[in-house]
Formats: C-alpha cells, structure tokens, sequence
C-alpha cells in the first residue's frame, strides 16, 4: 500500500494520504493540506480526533473534494461548534463541518477497500481513534502514542489514567513490528515503545 506524509501548521501536524483500492484516504486534515493536496483526489477524511491542529483544514477539504468525513462521536462537539476550542480559552476558531460517519471501535472495517481495526484510545481527546492495518502492519495513532512519548493528557477532556491504559491494552499487544505513524514526529514501533517508552511501560 502507498502513503505519503504531509506536515503542516505551527504544532508540525502530520497528515497521511493512503491510496486504496477504492480512491484516497486522507488522515488528517492538519493546516496547509487542503492546498498541498488541491491536485489530489481526496475521496475519503478520517479524523483521528477533533483537535484544532488535526482538523483546521477539514471544511476546507469536504468542500472541494465533496467527500465524506469519519470521526468518533465524542470528538463532535469539537467540530461542529464554531466556538468550542474559545470556550475551553484557546483564541483558536476552525470552519464547522458535519461529518458524515460516526466510527467506533472495532475489527475489520472497511474503508474505500482496506480493512482497518480501529481502537478507541480517549485520554488526550476525547474520541480518539487508531486506524491498524493488521496486514500491512501499520498503524495511524493520532496524538494517542509517539516515539519515546505519548499525547497530551492535560488538556480539556483529557485523561492520563484512561490513556495510559488504553495504550497498554490495545497497542502494546499488536505485533512488536508494527509501525506507528503519529499525529507528529517521526514513527516508530510498538516493539520500540514497549521497551523504551519512558510513560507508559508494559504490564
């Protein structure tokens, strides 16, 4: 499977356009990628969650690409309200969009023609969703695990004690190979982070 990365905005957000058999999957909507992506078919937006950074671009992108958008209900209000990330005392403001699929966790879900297993993983935000490809051995973490770190927990909604949990249960046991592109910096593994993680070590 083919992917490339795009990094964008001041908190370096990285997003992923994956080619699958049934068009374009964007994860991801960071700033800058409606314009870097404006000579790709875009057929698909998955939002891993609802933070500014991840997401600024997303109206942006359902509009000129007429495509639809996948995110977990928990992260909605955060990108249907115009004024949710003033209200928690950020002079932050995004265009409100309506997605169009509310994932949860689960096996085996198609999207345009790849079969993810998706794993809720709250604690940083809210609705944060993983998206592994068993086969390929990949996975798209969000904000949820980075290499030697993992995703803010005092932010609004956030959770540490849910977080840390989650990352112990559900990423830690996938196979060590599986490499982990993050909502930010560089990937890594899970082998990697199991054995050198200094947050969250394995049980």
């Amino acid at each position: 499977m083919k992917f490339n990365c795009f990094t964008g905005g001041v908190f370096e957000t990285n997003g992923f356009l994956l080619e699958a058999p049934g068009g374009n999957i964007l994860i991801d909507a960071p700033q800058g990628a409606a314009s870097h992506y404006a000579n790709k078919k875009i057929d698909c937006l998955v939002l891993t969650h609802g933070h500014f950074d991840h997401v600024i671009d997303a109206a942006a992108i359902i509009k000129k690409h007429g495509c639809p958008c996948i995110i977990h209900e928990d992260s909605l209000p955060l990108v249907t309200e115009k004024d949710a990330f003033s209200r928690y005392g950020f002079a932050l403001e995004i265009e409100p969009f309506q997605p169009d699929t509310l994932k949860k966790e689960g096996k085996g879900q198609d999207v345009l023609g790849l079969s993810f297993d998706i794993y809720e993983v709250p604690g940083h935000c809210p609705g944060s969703l993983c998206f592994h490809l068993p086969e390929e051995k990949i996975l798209f973490g969000g904000d949820v695990l980075f290499r030697r770190g993992v995703g803010r927990w005092d932010l609004p909604g956030g959770n540490a004690d849910l977080l840390f949990t989650g990352i112990r249960t559900k990423l830690y046991p996938l196979p060590e190979d599986t490499v982990v592109y993050p909502g930010h910096g560089d990937p890594t593994t899970i082998g990697e982070e199991r054995k050198s993680n200094p947050y969250v070590r394995p049980d």
